[in-house]
C-alpha cells in the first residue's frame, strides 16, 4: 500500500525551504514586488536554483540535476504557496521540464535544472491536461502566430512553442514580442507571445509533450493550492485567538470553532488528496485518475480558506497592507489553472465510465 505521509527526507527538505523563503519572501517584501512592474524575486530563484538546486528535482541525475520525484517537487510547491512566492517554479522546474522529459532534450534539460535558464510552455494556463490547444503556424520553416496567457513569459529564456505541424519548438525568448496581460495574480504574471516569422528548434511531438506537462503541472498544482489552504487556516487560528473582542479571544466563540473545524477537515483531505497526486506522478500508476480527483477538491478548498481568512481577519484582512487578498487572488487564479474543477470531474467521469446522466 502506498504510503502518503512524508519522509524524513521530505521534512528536511521542507525546514530548508521554509527557512530560506523566510529570508527571500516575506509577506512585506511580496506585496512591494506585487505592487511594482518586476514581480518576479530573482534574488529568491537564485537561491531555490544555485543554493539548492531545486530547479533539476525532476531531472535526471547525469543530466545535472537531482533525480527525485514528483513527491520532493511537491513538498516545495507546498512552501512556495505558503508564501505565495512569485517565483517560476511551476512553470520552468515541471511543466515545461515535463515537456522536455517527453521529447528527450537533453542539452534543454541541462540548462533548465541549472536554474540560469527559464523555460515556459507556451499554452495558456487555463488549459486543463488532455484538452485541445492552440498552435502557431509554420511558413517556410518559421513561426507565425499569436498565443496568450501564458505563465511567466516575461522572465523566460526558452519557449516551448506548438506548432500546427505537430512538433514542438524551442524558441529564444529575444525571437519573440511579449505582451503582459493584466493578471489577477499579480505574483504570477501572464502575457501575450507573439511570433512573427521566429525561427526555433524542432524537440518532437507537441500532443504528448503538452499532455504529459498539463498533467504534472495539474497534479503538483495541488501541492501549492495545500500549502496557501494550510497558510490561510494556521494564520486565522493564530489571529483569532490574539484578536479579542468582549474581554474573549474571539476564537472562543463556538460558531467561529465550528467554521475553522470545518475548514480543518476540508485541508486534510486536500493533503490527502495533494499526496496522492504527487505519488501518482511520482510512479506513474493511476496518475490520470488521481491527478483529476486532486484538481477536482483542490481549487474549491483554497478559495474557501482563503476567503475564510479574509473574512474572519475583520478590518485588517481588508486592507492592502494585509497578505491575505494574495493568498485570495492566488486562490481564485489557481481555480482555473490547468483546467477548472468542473473540466476535471468531466474528466474523472470519462475516465471511469460514470457517465453524467
Amino acid at each position: 500500500m502506498t504510503d502518503l505521509l512524508y519522509s524524513e527526507e521530505e521534512e528536511a527538505l521542507r525546514a530548508a525551504v521554509r527557512d530560506l523563503l523566510g529570508d527571500h519572501c516575506d509577506a512585506a517584501g511580496v506585496l512591494a514586488r506585487a505592487e511594482s512592474d518586476a514581480p518576479h524575486d530573482r534574488a529568491a530563484w537564485k537561491a531555490l536554483t544555485d543554493g539548492m538546486g531545486l530547479a533539476g528535482l525532476l531531472v535526471p541525475e547525469e543530466l545535472g540535476g537531482q533525480g527525485a520525484s514528483h513527491r520532493e517537487a511537491a513538498v516545495v510547491l507546498e512552501e512556495l504557496g505558503r508564501a505565495v512566492a512569485p517565483v517560476p517554479y511551476l512553470t520552468s522546474a515541471v511543466v515545461a521540464t515535463e515537456a522536455l522529459l517527453a521529447c528527450g532534450a537533453d542539452e534543454l534539460l541541462a540548462e533548465l535544472a541549472s536554474g540560469r535558464t527559464i523555460g515556459a510552455l507556451a499554452v495558456g494556463l487555463h488549459r486543463a491536461p488532455g484538452a485541445a490547444f492552440p498552435a502557431v503556424r509554420v511558413e517556410d520553416g518559421l513561426l507565425h502566430g499569436e498565443l496568450t496567457g501564458i505563465t511567466d513569459a516575461a522572465v523566460a529564456d526558452i519557449l516551448l512553442v506548438p506548432a500546427e505541424d505537430g512538433g514542438l519548438y524551442a524558441v529564444p525568448a529575444d525571437a519573440v514580442t511579449v505582451t503582459p496581460q493584466v493578471p489577477l495574480d499579480l505574483t504570477r504574471p501572464v502575457a501575450t507571445v507573439r511570433l512573427d516569422g521566429a525561427a526555433g528548434r524542432t524537440l518532437g511531438d507537441a500532443g504528448p509533450a503538452v499532455r504529459r506537462a498539463l498533467r504534472a503541472g495539474a497534479g503538483l498544482l495541488a501541492s501549492e493550492q495545500l500549502g496557501l489552504a494550510d497558510w490561510a487556516l494556521t494564520e486565522t487560528v493564530r489571529y483569532l485567538k490574539e484578536r479579542k473582542q468582549f474581554n474573549r479571544p474571539v476564537g472562543s466563540f463556538q460558531a467561529l470553532k465550528h467554521r475553522l473545524a470545518q475548514l480543518w477537515l476540508e485541508v486534510v483531505n486536500l493533503r490527502a488528496a495533494a499526496r496522492a497526486a504527487a505519488d501518482a506522478l511520482a510512479t506513474g500508476e493511476d496518475a490520470d485518475v488521481t491527478v483529476a480527483v486532486a484538481q477536482a477538491y483542490a481549487a474549491p478548498v483554497a478559495v474557501r480558506a482563503a476567503e475564510e481568512a479574509l473574512q474572519l481577519h475583520g478590518g485588517i484582512g481588508m486592507t492592502w497592507e494585509h497578505p491575505v487578498h494574495l493568498y485570495l487572488k492566488r486562490a481564485k487564479a489557481d481555480s482555473i489553472a490547468y483546467g477548472t474543477a468542473g473540466a476535471h470531474r468531466s474528466a474523472l467521469a470519462a475516465l471511469v465510465d460514470l457517465q453524467a446522466p
